[in-house]
């Protein structure tokens, strides 16, 4: 008797499903609290706290119907075999437009320009409404619809140019791959993320923002004096017009060795009239570069590829598993599907330690900003992101743990006030 893979699949996000729906329930009670944190009365304001509270609150309720739409039709994809009816079809679409249907890889295309269209569809509604509903109710969007369309046809248009040859490479290896498939596997990706992390803020991310360099002044000359003393290869600085689409704000790096790169938004700098604010953020910010947090998460993602091609290459021939899902064949792609929906449990074991690490190098970071001498500034930049971005202000315990990769600005607040306090 053969193992019911695809019940098995289904039963499990089934009850991924309930559990998550009661971490958010748990949340959402949360949310409703009346009253500040006692470590953050006096440090927010009452209005910022009603604002945050009325914008969690809203995106909690949008969050809920979100993910009751996305169970449905994610169960009923796999329950009613629609992905072996959609493959069948993709086929003969490629024969009817006089192509050869025995070409995997032709197939595999057909069949991907279809889940495409498919998914654009059916997410349309839900990103329209949460951003020209939820975000412009709450005063963060600033895109017009035009830019809205324009960006997404942009994104389409790059996954036209880049998914091809990225696809046809995947199943060419997996077709002459032999037994060592899964270095191949890793070796490909591992190659195609250097490429990418060098080619997208060069090439990909100017299509959607403009990147200017940061203008001279004291707030450059004080990142640059930062970044010099930390010797910290700092190439570029740039501000990026974050405020054309959305008043959110924040910072980030990028680059590889000695060709490193600080982006600001514009609207962080709006928001923090502080220089000091900005300088500790960016502290922050160098403090994953001085301990390695960015390297060691690199390695730690490229290891779970490797186990991920590892562990498919043991199944991508069980015709059990195939037929489980409803197909008579064993296309590449296909098998990489299936093998991430039987893999589920494992990812979001993987996922949550993932978080807890994240949040370990979080207070790591900030204790590396205190250390610099950033303490008071970096208390006020991250009360004031916390305050402009209308973040939750009030979160469960077992929610966060489980999903936030960041900690909670009571949790590092505290952890900031403790150290304050060991140091005198």
């Amino acid at each position: 008797m053969e193992f019911p893979y695809m019940e098995a699949v289904v039963g499990f996000m089934i009850l991924m499903y309930i559990f998550e729906t009661y971490l958010d329930l748990r949340q959402h009670t949360a949310l409703k609290l009346p009253t500040l944190p006692k470590t953050l009365e006096g440090v927010i304001s009452q209005e910022k706290f009603e604002k945050s509270r009325a914008y969690s609150l809203d995106k909690s309720h949008f969050h809920f119907v979100h993910e009751f739409v996305t169970i449905v039709m994610d169960s009923a994809i796999l329950f009613f075999g629609v992905l072996p009816w959609f493959w069948k079809k993709s086929g003969e679409f490629v024969v009817l437009v006089g192509l050869n249907a025995e070409n995997e890889i032709l197939h595999t295309l057909a069949f991907l320009a279809g889940v495409m269209i498919w998914s654009q569809v059916t997410d349309l509604p839900f990103s329209l409404y949460s951003t020209f509903v939820i975000e412009s109710r709450h005063g963060f969007n600033k895109q017009t619809i035009w830019l809205f369309f324009r960006d997404m046809i942009k994104g389409i248009l790059l996954s036209i140019l880049l998914g091809p040859p990225i696809v046809s490479a995947i199943i060419i290896i997996v077709q002459k791959g032999g037994p060592y498939l899964a270095i191949y596997l890793w070796a490909f990706m591992f190659t195609l993320s250097l490429v990418m992390m060098t080619l997208y803020p060069i090439l990909i991310a100017p299509l959607f923002n403009k990147f200017t360099p940061l203008p001279p002044g004291d707030l450059r000359e004080k990142i640059e004096k930062l970044a010099s003393s930390l010797k910290f290869p700092l190439k570029k600085l740039f501000v990026v017009d974050g405020s054309t689409r959305s008043s959110h704000s924040n910072a980030y790096m990028y680059g590889f060795f000695k060709n490193k790169r600080i982006v600001l938004y514009d609207t962080l700098i709006q928001q923090c009239k502080n220089d000091e604010e900005i300088v500790a953020v960016i502290a922050h910010e160098l403090g994953h570069w001085k301990l390695n947090h960015t390297m060691y998460s690199f390695i730690a993602l490229q290891i779970l590829t490797l186990l991920q091609f590892g562990g498919y290459t043991l199944v991508r021939n069980s015709s059990d598993l195939f037929r489980s899902f409803g197909f008579d064949t064993q296309p590449v792609l296909i098998g990489l599907i299936i093998f991430q929906h039987t893999v589920i449990p494992l990812q979001h074991l993987v996922s949550f330690a993932l978080n807890l690490v994240s949040r370990s190098f979080e207070f790591q970071a900030d204790a590396f900003a205190q250390k610099l001498g950033y303490s008071a500034p970096l208390r006020a930049g991250l009360v004031k992101l916390q305050e402009e971005n209308l973040s939750a202000m009030n979160t469960d315990p077992w929610y966060s743990a489980y999903h936030y990769s960041h900690p909670p600005l009571v949790e590092r607040l505290a952890a900031l006030d403790l150290a304050d306090k060991k140091e005198e």
